[in-house]
């Protein structure tokens, strides 16, 4: 008998017969509370077509050239995405790994064996004389096939779950993306403000200097209102005021250089000139609460590491039943070496062995049980991060709503703030009021106008905030099939 391509279609045959049943729970995702509406939404009036919902370049709606110009680089330089998208490689490497498991492994074994001795002579051909006998040159070429048929279908619950696995790396990589273009956004506003509070500061300094100078003219005069305490108070607001703009340098040092590492470059490759203009605030349409689980990367993330947890039961399941093992070798063997590949001197074998464990004293029911319970705590996962999700989103609409309430009472307070500085300074050089008034009045308009840009920043981080919360510009779309990669996410 003959070992043959057909043998070899019959075991093949019959291992993907056996390998049609597949054990464990199939997947179903869970249910996540979902509400009809956002709570805040009514109240929160802004509101644009659906058509203008962020996209890929979301920051390009605060209309700022430096996030324009350093957003790109995020996907691409950031230490922190390029760690992320390291371990989505590695997770599309264990797929393929666990995929190469449902398939036979094939290996080709070739000798050659001199020998020598007086019993050599015997063999005939191939025998040639040595000083103590005889020297016999033998050798074999076989080929070798190893299977072991996903009989239970463990392997195909591994690459199920090794599939989930690196779908969820990739949301991984897509939140933490999105994690860094918002912290650059946030960082770039800070550094913005930052500014605006030295231009803010300067004119400051300007106004006392100002004050300062009407104060001494007026005590040389020797007009009565004038004392000296009051030059002195002049010029110790002056000098702090000048104090405090020195101060404000080390914060925005401090944001240029975080601005820097988030693009991958060290703080001194990169110099940010001072700016006049802030970002502006974007409008940004919410949609349906429902639309936020397909756009939440980390929502993804956590759905599709429910998804592989839920495989594992299956691989551990699997351990109940036994595992076959088929294997079969053809080739040629011939002593002497001369005429290896004749037909005469092929040699085949074919062989089959199972294995079933009987007693392991829980060690299987223990697997199969934390396997479960990891799913378990995945789902709990995976609603828990939905309903943080919906809560920071609430939390943004809400932040943005009252805000902008506020920045209207605080411009409103900033304009009579203005006036009263005017008035106060005005009474002052007409001799009937003291300094005091005018420097309470002052203060207090620095402190309007300083909770005013404080306000300004706060909507533009909530508006960036809320773009994160919204899922930016990422979809599910995105999460492509982990045997078939395509462009990285960015």
């Amino acid at each position: 008998m003959k070992f043959s391509s057909v043998n070899a279609c019959l075991i093949i045959t019959l291992g993907g017969t056996l390998s049609a049943c597949m054990v464990g729970p199939d997947y179903h995702r869970p249910a996540a509370p979902v509400p009809a509406q956002y709570k805040e939404l009514p109240g929160w009036t802004a509101a644009t077509p659906a058509d203008a919902a962020p996209k890929g370049d979301w920051w390009t709606d605060f209309h700022d050239p430096l996030l324009d110009e350093l957003e790109p680089l995020v996907a691409v330089s950031n230490q922190t995405v390029r760690q992320n998208y390291a371990n989505y490689q590695q997770a599309l490497a264990e797929v393929k790994v666990a995929r190469s498991q449902l398939f036979p492994t094939l290996g080709l074994t070739g000798s050659a064996t001199r020998s020598g001795g007086p019993g050599a002579a015997a063999t005939g051909v191939g025998v040639t004389p040595g000083r103590s006998g005889s020297v016999v040159t033998s050798g074999s070429l076989e080929g070798t096939a190893d299977w072991s048929p996903d009989l239970w279908g463990k392997v195909r619950r591994l690459i199920e779950e090794n599939s989930a696995t690196a779908q969820a790396d990739a949301a991984i990589l897509a939140n933490a993306t999105l994690s860094e273009q918002s912290l650059l956004a946030t960082t770039v506003i800070e550094l913005r403000l930052a500014d605006a509070d030295i231009d803010l500061q300067q004119k400051t300094v300007d106004a006392f200097r100002d004050a300062l100078g009407i104060v001494e003219h007026q005590g040389e005069a020797g007009i009565a209102a004038t004392p000296p305490s009051a030059v002195m108070t002049a010029r110790v607001a002056l000098e702090t005021a000048q104090a405090g703009l020195i101060g404000l340098g080390v914060a925005r040092a401090q944001y240029a250089h975080a601005i820097a590492v988030l693009v991958g470059k060290n703080p001194e490759e990169l110099d940010i000139p001072h700016s006049t203009v802030m970002p502006t605030l974007p409008t940004v349409p919410t949609g349906v609460p429902s639309t936020l689980l397909q756009r939440r990367p980390d929502i993804a993330a956590a759905e599709r590491t429910m998804a592989a947890q839920n495989a594992a039961v299956g691989v551990a399941v699997a351990a109940y039943y036994p595992t076959l093992s088929l294997s079969a070798a053809a080739g040629f063997s011939q002593s002497p070496l001369n005429g290896l590949l004749h037909a005469a001197n092929h040699v085949w074998s074919i062989g089959a062995a199972g294995t079933e464990t009987l007693l392991d004293f829980g060690e299987r029911h223990g697997e199969v049980e934390a396997a479960k319970a990891a799913y378990e705590g995945a789902v709990a996962s995976y609603r828990g991060t939905v309903l943080n999700a919906f809560q920071d989103v609430e939390n943004d609409l809400s932040g943005l709503r009252i805000l902008a309430e506020q920045a209207k009472a605080l411009d409103v307070a900033v304009g009579d703030a203005i006036r009263g500085t005017q008035i106060a300074l005005a009474e002052f050089q007409a001799g009937t009021v003291d300094y005091a008034t005018v420097a309470a009045a002052q203060e207090a308009q620095l402190g309007d106008q300083q909770n005013a840009l404080s306000v300004q920043q706060s909507r533009l981080v909530d508006a960036v905030s809320l773009i994160g919360d919204l899922g930016g510009g990422w979809t599910d779309g995105q999460l492509h099939d982990p045997l078939h990669p395509k462009k990285p996410l960015n």
